[in-house]
């Protein structure tokens, strides 16, 4: 249970919630680029490639350094990491920050280049046992290819984790853009060729790794304009970074149960699907490109996600910190529960809203080249499936945030665990009834299972926390999205147009009937989202 507040000579003022989320808009704005540049590297790969067994290998091989970022890039270490770093700061000792700063990326360097070496080694041997044939050989090289990319982008999240601390965010926010465009430059300079498809994915992944290399230099030129230098670390540092290691095993399954769950789903998906070279069975209920469809499925409820969900919690997280280090626990609730009115808000709708308009959605991003109708189909059974979880997604990124600055790693791990086990079961429960969107589902209710049994716990371990304040703005937000939906549903089925253009129909009613119908009934959230005004 939290201790008394800490009394305060010169108590923060408490401003309205954009106010005092200052840099949200700034994330939201460069986290819409970048998710917008995802959208059309996607078209592009789903274009070039199709959605089968070439995608599928793609797709599952991108996620192993993709999860490692997450893990133990953005996830685990960034959030042991940066609560330490913000107390340093806040002492004003910027030399000890750096030399802590300094040790953290030396070591990170040190440990995953092993691991990349051994896994390169792994890999490698694996390849050569297989006929260059077979499946599992292409998903192999894949792998290999961009296992280093893991190195790359774990050490570039540090150094946005050290822009956090200081409390600036743009550069950070701007690496997947770098990501995105040097991507789709390798797509649009390989169009056209006489080059394999293989081929051409090869050069998709060597393209990425050079995206790393970009993603961690410029930031780090950046960052040595705001006075960060390369300090040798002391004993006291050193031993800072052993304890820093050992807060972060908690961390890895309470952050990334969602990572975990994702990458769980892809490697069922390929494993049960009939596959070239495998020979069909009842054990393989799913169909060829249900792995491809569930990334597409993923990308589409990740952008609404990533737009509003990571944005608002990179920008929480030193805010988090630095109230739980100045044991201002009355700041940190009132800053949870406006997140968490603001995840209603826009959450809620969001999700709703990707489950009316999934198969046109899909239709008008995917469905060309290789990417055929019942492509379409798989994936927006996907979207909606996923659709269901977007609200949840958005609040563990910010109650989970919450838990972690005030240095409780054991609620959220054994939460994290039973979400795990419960979206195994659910996962091989449901693939059956449903084929792959099934797994997409269980993700969904194994995460609201996961912030329901979180946020109930919240309150033993935050007094100040008044969970009955966010009532009203659920309310008012469900009667929003129902008014949203039925709008959007009702254009969709009346409207005789190309796709597109139904499409665009849809989403500007939906977006007039939500903001009509929230300023009628008084659900101020969305406009401080839009205007930052203040309270």
């Amino acid at each position: 249970m939290v201790q008394e507040e800490k009394t305060s000579t010169n108590p923060e003022p408490r401003d309205a919630p954009l106010h005092r989320f200052a840099g949200l808009r700034l994330v939201s704005l460069l986290t819409l680029c970048s998710r917008v540049l995802g959208l059309v590297r996607d078209i592009l790969m789903a274009s070039r490639f199709g959605n089968g067994p070439l995608l599928d290998a793609f797709t599952v091989a991108f996620r192993i350094p993709n999860l490692a970022r997450r893990l133990f890039g953005e996830g685990a270490l960034s959030t042991a990491f940066l609560p330490t770093l913000v107390g340093r700061l806040e002492n004003q000792d910027h030399q000890s920050a750096w030399r802590l700063s300094t040790a953290v990326l030396v070591t990170l360097a040190g440990t995953l280049s092993m691991i990349v070496l051994v896994g390169e080694t792994g890999l490698l041997t694996g390849r050569a046992q297989l006929p260059s044939d077979h499946p599992v050989s292409f998903l192999l090289e894949l792998t290999a290819i961009m296992l280093p990319y893991l190195l790359l982008i774990c050490l570039a999240a540090q150094i946005s984790a050290i822009f956090h601390a200081l409390g600036r965010f743009g550069w950070p926010a701007l690496s997947p853009v770098v990501l995105n465009l040097v991507w789709i430059l390798a797509l649009v300079g390989t169009g056209g060729s006489d080059w394999s498809l293989k081929t051409q994915m090869r050069i998709v992944c060597w393209a990425i790794l050079v995206a790393g290399v970009i993603q961690l230099l410029l930031p780090l030129l950046v960052l040595r304009k705001h006075g960060f230098r390369f300090i040798a670390a002391t004993t006291e540092d050193r031993e800072t970074v052993r304890q820093i290691a050992r807060t972060m095993v908690p961390i890895l399954l309470g952050l990334s149960v969602t990572q975990l769950n994702v990458l769980a789903d892809s490697l069922i998906a390929w494993g049960m699907s009939a596959q070239e070279g495998f020979a069909a069975s009842d054990w393989r209920p799913l169909n060829a490109g249900t792995a491809s469809a569930l990334y597409l499925g993923q990308r589409l409820y990740q952008f609404p996600i990533g737009v509003f969900g990571v944005a608002l919690g990179t920008v929480l997280f030193p805010r988090f910190a630095r109230h739980a280090e100045q044991r201002q626990f009355s700041l940190l609730a009132d800053d949870l529960l406006d997140g968490m009115k603001l995840v209603l808000a826009i959450g809620i709708p969001a999700g709703v809203g990707l489950i009316v308009i999934a198969h046109p959605l899909a239709e008008v991003l995917f469905q060309r080249g290789e990417f055929n109708a019942d492509d379409t189909l798989q994936t927006s059974h996907m979207i909606r499936a996923y659709g269901v979880g977007v609200w949840a997604f958005c609040s563990l990124l910010i109650v989970n945030r919450a838990y972690f600055a005030m240095r409780d790693y054991s609620t959220p791990l054994r939460i994290g665990i039973a979400t795990v086990i419960t979206n195994l079961v659910l996962n091989f429960t449901l693939i059956w009834p449903l084929g792959g969107a099934g797994l997409a589902l269980a993700t969904s209710l194994a995460s609201m299972f996961q912030v329901l049994v979180s946020i109930r716990l919240m309150k033993s371990r935050l007094n100040e926390l008044r969970w009955s304040v966010l009532i009203p703005a659920l309310w008012k937000s469900l009667l929003a999205t129902s008014m949203m939906a039925l709008a959007c549903w009702s254009v969709l089925q009346i409207l005789e147009l190309a796709s597109l253009w139904r499409l665009l129909a849809s989403l500007v009613t939906a977006v007039i009937v939500y903001l009509g119908t929230a300023k009628a009934i008084g659900l101020q959230e969305p406009f401080d989202l839009l205007s930052g005004r203040k309270k």
